[in-house]
C-alpha cells in the first residue's frame, strides 16, 4: 500500500512516500523536496552485537551522478569511493540522530540515504537529514524522537529558510540547524563574518521552522509508521556496579582530581590495574562491563567536580584559555608555516602556493566544479602518544579539515587579487582538545607567513557543556581539553575574526541544547577568540610583502578572447613551445585571462613577453623590428610579431633599386619595416624603404 504525506516548507512541497519501495527493508521511503529526491532505507540487526560498549550506528550518504544527469569521469565510468562532501554529509546526518537512540542499545543500525534526483534550488544534504529521521521513525527500530533540518540564509539583512540557488549566491550566511521539537541538536555554519546577535537570531529562526517539520514527521508516524520493537538494552549487573564502586570510588576520585594530565593518566592506569586484579577472577566474563563501570565512575566524578564544586580538572576558571604560543617561518623551504600551541594541543600548518591550474577538480553532484583553496588535516597516532598503523584520512580527518577550511574561506583573496591556488596542510603534533580550531589558528599564521593577503586574521575555540541528568543544571566551559570533551555533553566550535563568525560546528551527546547554552557558548567564544587574535597579531600582524622565493611567481595578463587560439596554436603547438622554452605553467580562462607561473621569475617574464607579442595587433603605419624568415624572387617575408609575418616586395626593400633580394637581406636578418597595408584577407604588406626613410627623418630631428 502506498502511503504519502506532505508539508509546505519555504514555498515548496516536502513529501514522503512509502509502501512500494525496497520491500525487504524495515523502512524504505522516497522523500522529495521540489525535484530533489532522496531514497532512504533503514534496517537493524535482530540481535545486539556481543562484546561491544558502543552503539553501532552506520550512516551512509550515497551520491549518484545520474541525479544531475552526469556520467562519472575516469576509466571505469561508475561511482567510486565517496567524495569528501558525501562523507561530510553522512557525518552531518549521524551526529543529531545518534544521541536520540535508547542508551544501551547495541543492535547494528544502518541508514542509507541515496541521492537519486537533484534540483539545485533544493539541497539534497538538507533533505537527507529529514529523510533519515523520517525513515528511522517509520521503521520498527526503537527511534521515536524525530529530528528536522533546515538551511538558513541571510540576504540583504533578511533571514531565509532553505534559500534557492540565486539566493545562496547573494547570502552571507550558510547555516544548517537540526532540532527536535524541544531543543537544537546540531549546528553547522559558514558565514562572512556574521555578528553574534545575528547568528543567534538565525539559529532561533531555523529552530522554529524545524518544529513544523518535526510535527510533520510525527503525523506520518501516526498515519503509517510501524509498531516499535521493544529494544534489548545492555545493562550491567548491579552487583558488579556496586562492587566496583565500593572498592574504587575514592581511588578514582583522587586520580581524577590530579590537575596534571600525564600524572592523572598514570594514576588512573594504576587504579585500573588494581580494579582488574581485584575482580578479574570474580567476574572473568565481565571485563568489558568492569571497564564500562570505571568509565562511568570517571564521568560521574568529573561532572560532579564541574557542576557542584565549580572546579575544572586542570584548575582553570570556566572562561579561561590555556597558555598560548604562536610561531611562523618554522620550515625553511616551504612557502609559509605557522605553529600554534594551546596548552598541550599543538598544530603546525604549512601553506603551499601553486599555479591557477593546480585547482582541485570536483566530480560530484554539487554546483562547484573546481576548488582553488583547500585545507587538509592529519591526525597521526603520535599526537596522542599512541602506536597505531598510519592510514589514509578517515571521516574525522576529512571533517576537521573541512571545518578549518570553511573558517578561512570568506577571508581568502579573489583570483584577481592573488592569482594562486592555495593548499594548507595541518599536522597535529599534540592533541589535548580542539585540534580543529587550533588548525584554524595555525592556518592564519601560515597564510600570513606565505604572503597571502587575507581579509583579516581568524581564530577558533571550542566551548563545552556539562549538564545534570535531567538537564536542569548546566555549565558552559571555554577551551575544553580532552577530558572535558570525553566526559562532557557538547563540542561547540566557533571560528571567526574580530568582526564576526565565519564558521560554527556543534555536536551534542544529549537530547539537545538550551537557548541559554547556545547564547552563552557563542558569546564566550567571542571573548576567547579576541584573546587568541591578540596573540596571533603579536606574532605576525599582516601578510608578508612578498611571497617566498621558493614559491612560483605568477603574473596575469588579459588578452582578447579571440586571440586564445593564437596562443594555443594548432594542436597546442604554440603554447607547448612557450612552456618548453621558458619552463612555465600557463592557464588560460575563457574570458581571456592568462595566468603564467614558475619559480623561475625570468621565465615568467619571457613567457609574458611572447604571449603579448602573439596577441598584439599589427597596425598600419607602425614600424617594427622584424626577422627575415623566407626569401623569394619577388621579395622577403618578415615576422613582425610572433606568428605574424608580412611581405616586403623587392621594390620596397631599399631606397635604391634592388636587382636581387639576396643583395640586401638574408634569412635570419633583423630589419626595420613599416606596415603599409593590411588587405581584406589579412595579408600584411611591409616596406623597409619607408621604415628607413622614417628613421632617417627622426635622426635629423
Amino acid at each position: 500500500m502506498k502511503n504519502t504525506h506532505e508539508i509546505e516548507v519555504a514555498g515548496r512541497i516536502m513529501k514522503v512516500q512509502s509502501g512500494h519501495f525496497g520491500m525487504l527493508s524495515d523502512a524504505a521511503i522516497l522523500m522529495s523536496y521540489g525535484d530533489t529526491v532522496v531514497l532512504t532505507n533503514a534496517n537493524a540487526s535482530e540481535q545486539p552485537r556481543e562484546g561491544i560498549d558502543f552503539f553501532p550506528l552506520s550512516v551512509e550518504y550515497e551520491e549518484r551522478l545520474y541525479s544531475v544527469g552526469k556520467i562519472p569521469g575516469g576509466f571505469l565510468k561508475r561511482e567510486g569511493k565517496p567524495t569528501d562532501k558525501a562523507i561530510l554529509n553522512g557525518r552531518a546526518i549521524d551526529r543529531p540522530l545518534r544521541p536520540l537512540f535508547p542508551k544501551g542499545y547495541r543492535n547494528d543500525v544502518q541508514l542509507v540515504c541515496t541521492v537519486v534526483s537533484v534540483e539545485n534550488d533544493n539541497l539534497p544534504e538538507i533533505l537527507a537529514i529529514n529523510a533519515a529521521s523520517m525513515a528511522a521513525c517509520l521503521s520498527s527500530i526503537p527511534f521515536t524522537t524525530p529530528v528536522a533540518a533546515v538551511q538558513v540564509g541571510l540576504v540583504n539583512d533578511s533571514l531565509i529558510i532553505n534559500p534557492t540557488t540565486a539566493q545562496r549566491k547573494e547570502s552571507s550566511l550558510f547555516l544548517t540547524v537540526c532540532a527536535t521539537k524541544e531543543r537544537v541538536m546540531m549546528i553547522e555554519a559558514g558565514g562572512d563574518e556574521i555578528p553574534e546577535e545575528t547568528m543567534i537570531n538565525a539559529i532561533d529562526f531555523g529552530f522554529e521552522e524545524c518544529k513544523r517539520i518535526v510535527a510533520f514527521q510525527e503525523e506520518a508516524m501516526k498515519m503509517f509508521g510501524k509498531e516499535k520493537k521493544i529494544p534489548v538494552l545492555h545493562e550491567i549487573d548491579e552487583n558488579i556496579v556496586k562492587s566496583v564502586k565500593d572498592f574504587a570510588f575514592d581511588m578514582v576520585k583522587d586520580a581524577m582530581y590530579i590537575t596534571n594530565k600525564d600524572e592523572r593518566n598514570a594514576a588512573m592506569d594504576e587504579v585500573k590495574e588494581k580494579i582488574m586484579t581485584e575482580f578479574a577472577e570474580v567476574y572473568p566474563d565481565n571485563i568489558a562491563d568492569i571497564n564500562e563501570v570505571i568509565y562511568k565512575l570517571q564521568k560521574e566524578i568529573v561532572r560532579d567536580m564541574l557542576l557542584h564544586h565549580h572546579r575544572r580538572p586542570d584548575g582553570r576558571a570556566f572562561d579561561e584559555i590555556r597558555p598560548l604560543d604562536c610561531k611562523v617561518s618554522i620550515l625553511p623551504r616551504t612557502h609559509g608555516t605557522g605553529l600554534f600551541t594551546r596548552g598541550m594541543t599543538q598544530v603546525m600548518t604549512v601553506a603551499t602556493l601553486g599555479a591557477i591550474g593546480d585547482v582541485q577538480i570536483l566530480d560530484g553532484i554539487g554546483e562547484e566544479e573546481t576548488k582553488r583553496y583547500m585545507h587538509h588535516y592529519n591526525f597521526p597516532a603520535y599526537s596522542v602518544g599512541e602506536v597505531r598503523p598510519l592510514r589514509g584520512p578517515g571521516r574525522r580527518e576529512i571533517g576537521h579539515g573541512a571545518l578549518a577550511e570553511r573558517a578561512l574561506e570568506p577571508l581568502i583573496p579573489s583570483e584577481e587579487e592573488f592569482p594562486y591556488t592555495i593548499r594548507l596542510v595541518s599536522e597535529v603534533l599534540s592533541s589535548n582538545g580542539s585540534t580543529s580550531q587550533a588548525s584554524v589558528c595555525g592556518s592564519t599564521l601560515a597564510l600570513l607567513d606565505a604572503g597571502v593577503p587575507i581579509k583579516r586574521p581568524a581564530a577558533g575555540i571550542a566551548m563545552g557543556l556539562i549538564t545534570s541528568e535531567d538537564l536542569s543544571e548546566e555549565e558552559v566551559l571555554t577551551d575544553i581539553q580532552g577530558i572535558e570533551d570525553f566526559f562532557g555533553d557538547m563540542d561547540f566550535k566557533v571560528a571567526g575574526t574580530e568582526v564576526g563568525i565565519t564558521s560554527i560546528q556543534v555536536d551534542t551527546k544529549i537530547a539537545g541544547m538550551s537557548q541559554k547554552c547556545i547564547h552563552d557558548a557563542i558569546y564566550g567564544a567571542k571573548k576567547a577568540r579576541h584573546t587568541i587574535l591578540e596573540k596571533i597579531n603579536e606574532c605576525i600582524s599582516e601578510p608578508r610583502k612578498e611571497v617566498s622565493t621558493y614559491a612560483p611567481k605568477t603574473l596575469t595578463i588579459q588578452i582578447d578572447p579571440e586571440k586564445i587560439r593564437d596562443v594555443i596554436g594548432a594542436g597546442g603547438k604554440v603554447i607547448n613551445k612557450i612552456i618548453a622554452d621558458t619552463g612555465v605553467k600557463i592557464d588560460i580562462k575563457e574570458d581571456g585571462k592568462v595566468f603564467v607561473s614558475s619559480p623561475d621569475h625570468a621565465g615568467v617574464d619571457e613567457a609574458i613577453k611572447i604571449i603579448e607579442g602573439i596577441t598584439k595587433e599589427v597596425k598600419v603605419g607602425e614600424v617594427y623590428l622584424g626577422k627575415v624568415t623566407k626569401i623569394v624572387q619577388f621579395g622577403a617575408f618578415v615576422e613582425v610579431l610572433p606568428n605574424r609575418e608580412g611581405l616586403v616586395h623587392i621594390s620596397k626593400l631599399d631606397v635604391n633599386r634592388v636587382e636581387k633580394v639576396e643583395d640586401v637581406v638574408s634569412v635570419g636578418d633583423e630589419i626595420l619595416v613599416k606596415v603599409t597595408e593590411i588587405d581584406n584577407q589579412g595579408r600584411i604588406n611591409l616596406s623597409r624603404k619607408d621604415a628607413l626613410a622614417e628613421s632617417e627623418k627622426k635622426n635629423e630631428e
